[in-house]
């Protein structure tokens, strides 16, 4: 059978134990010392943004964004169905609600319907834009560039500008990708809205065990969300606060294993690319299913891979799962859609077809940075001969 193959694991293989010992040895293991802001600074630079504040998680980031930019009790936010609960929930902590979208032909939020949906169901009342309906405001939009594949951001901040919405990018799976066309080439996701969240958990493409990061060009919204951040502490000493805050600052020892990872950023792209390309090549006799292709194939990072069956069929996307798991291959169906949610059931949803097909059809399959040659082999050679029991 041989060894369990992962589905996304960290990859370790440079400077980690060196700057975590540092950390441990100075005994700056908390949420001060100098990895924090060397991590900060260093990521500002690869995505040439002005700032970056480090945080506890990606949900967190995206918590401390609505915080900032003003979204309350009432407000609504529109996002993708097809997404990890975090990106909702982070709402909720608003009291704010969601309004769930179908997603395009590579799983990103579909743009059509949010501009089909401001244009017919809502009107704009001067730099407001509200809900016919419901008579609620439509504060931002939380665009999720899912599995590292890119949104199209060029017409998501047309619209935004359009209708006077905040655009929060979830770039908690796409760090190292970049826009190659358009008014936003060689820009990074996350950096185009006005602001962006990215994650450093376990399974991401770097890793500080648990953690995120907020970036921005806009310096004071960094400014403020860093202050909300750390108790929205005032004064250290006498422990004076103008505002209630939040405990979401990133530790050193966090920080230290992301200084480490993010130096080895564009090999694990490679890594991603090479893999991605070889189970492309593969897989190409398989005649039930093969991996999706990026919609933006030379920006995207190849964070996960999904490999579809041609047709919807639930129950057989549930007994490739079964026999992949029982080979020792550790896959997993996409997120259960979160317009069906038992939380979010009473909240407002669109048509959501696509994002119906590629929950009946797509399995994740192994796409660590550590996946070897003859792993991704044996992954394919498994895949295939699930074709044959048929």
């Amino acid at each position: 059978m041989g060894d369990l193959i992962c589905l996304s694991v960290p990859n370790f293989c440079g400077n980690e134990r060196k700057y975590v010992d540092e950390a441990i040895d100075t005994e700056w293991v908390s949420t001060a010392g100098q990895f924090i802001g060397q991590f900060e600074e260093k990521m500002a630079v690869e995505l040439d943004v002005a700032q970056a504040c480090a945080c506890q998680s990606g949900s967190a980031g995206l918590h401390l964004c609505l915080r900032h930019f003003g979204i309350g009790p009432g407000d609504l936010v529109l996002v993708p169905t097809l997404t990890f609960i975090a990106t909702i929930n982070a709402v909720m902590y608003q009291s704010a609600e969601p309004v769930f979208f179908d997603c395009d032909n590579h799983m990103c939020i579909n743009v059509d319907q949010i501009e089909q949906y401001l244009t017919y169901e809502c009107r704009l009342a001067g730099n407001q834009t509200i809900e016919i309906a419901s008579g609620k405001v439509v504060k931002a939009i939380i665009p999720v560039h899912v599995f590292g594949d890119l949104c199209d951001m060029e017409r998501l901040m047309q619209i935004a500008e359009r209708y006077h919405l905040y655009v929060i990018e979830d770039a908690t799976e796409s760090l190292g990708g970049t826009f190659q066309r358009g008014p936003y080439a060689g820009k990074c996701p996350g950096t185009v809205g006005h602001a962006g969240v990215l994650s450093f958990n376990g399974n991401k493409i770097i890793t500080t065990g648990g953690g995120g990061m907020v970036v921005s060009n806009d310096q004071e919204a960094i400014a403020h969300m860093r202050y909300l951040s750390q108790q929205a502490k005032n004064d250290a000493m006498y422990f004076v606060h103008d505002e209630y805050g939040y405990n979401y600052r990133m530790t050193n020892l966090q920080a230290a294993l992301g200084l480490a990872q993010l130096e080895h950023l564009k090999d694990f792209l490679t890594i991603k690319r090479r893999n991605y390309s070889l189970y492309q090549e593969r897989l190409k006799t398989c005649d039930y299913g093969g991996l999706l292709q990026f919609g933006s194939e030379e920006t995207a990072n190849y964070w996960f891979y999904s490999f579809a069956l041609h047709e919807p069929d639930t129950a057989k996307r549930d007994r490739l799962i079964r026999y992949m798991n029982d080979q020792n291959i550790q896959v997993r169906p996409i997120w259960k859609l979160n317009h069906t949610q038992t939380p979010f059931r009473h909240y407002r949803a669109m048509e959501c077809r696509n994002a119906e097909r590629f929950y009946s059809c797509v399995v994740n399959v192994p796409c660590s940075t550590n996946l070897t040659v003859e792993q991704v082999d044996r992954v394919c050679r498994t895949l295939l001969s699930f074709e044959r029991l048929r």
